[in-house]
């Protein structure tokens, strides 16, 4: 599949990594897509890799993949031009944050709200599915754990869409667990605080989450 991803950090790439291991082509958008930055990921990624505005990266995508910072989520859907979503899927892995100097990060949406919910309000013709926000970058694909994988867990409001989503996180070697509709993202993004709060308060970042089954 055509996967367009808006966003070069260190999600974007990882994720952008992890569909092109699996023979996706792979558009990174950006605001800046001669970068140098940029143009070093595409110079190391290979085959199936490309760069564009971000109106280019969603017109490429048959699936989107937003890996935004929060604050810059609605002006890179503006600029890809919103219409470009409708009908397709779009996975939301941002989480909205909000930094304050010496303290852990907060939610600028929660408990009420999520960042899940305004992304699919600014999008309403696409399929958005929560996905990948409680989990560092570097165990996003092919996570490796001494107590087994751990667990992903997405919500949206198209069944379909989730399925599809769920096939990819199989592709990348994830249990899934579909919580239900977007409305859920209220307890997803709540989740990327813990896994925050628990690095630094040990200094390390390879940690996960897993539910446990009888």
């Amino acid at each position: 599949m055509n996967i367009g991803i808006l966003g070069t950090g260190d999600v974007a790439r990882s994720l952008a990594a992890g569909f092109l291991r699996h023979s996706h082509a792979v558009r990174l958008g950006t605001r800046d897509p001669q970068g140098e930055k940029v143009q070093q990921w595409l110079a190391a990624a290979g085959k199936g890799a490309g760069a564009g505005t971000f109106a280019e990266a969603a017109a490429f995508g048959e699936i989107a993949v937003l890996a935004t910072l929060w604050s810059g989520t609605e002006n890179a859907l503006t600029l890809a031009g919103r219409k470009s979503f409708a009908g397709k899927i779009v996975i939301d892995a941002t989480n909205p944050l909000v930094f304050t100097p010496g303290a852990l990060p907060g939610l600028a949406l929660g408990h009420t709200d999520s960042g899940g919910e305004q992304v699919q309000r600014w999008l309403p013709e696409a399929r958005v599915v929560k996905c990948f926000n409680m989990v560092g970058h570097a165990h996003m694909v092919s996570p490796s754990f001494p107590g087994g994988p751990p667990d992903m867990f997405i919500c949206g409001n198209d069944a379909g869409a989730k399925e599809t989503v769920g096939k990819i996180l199989t592709q990348f070697g994830w249990p899934w667990t579909d919580l239900g509709g977007i409305e859920l993202a209220r307890i997803l993004e709540p989740l990327c605080i813990l896994w925050v709060a628990y690095g630094a308060r040990t200094g390390g970042w390879n940690h996960a989450l897993k539910m446990l089954r009888k």
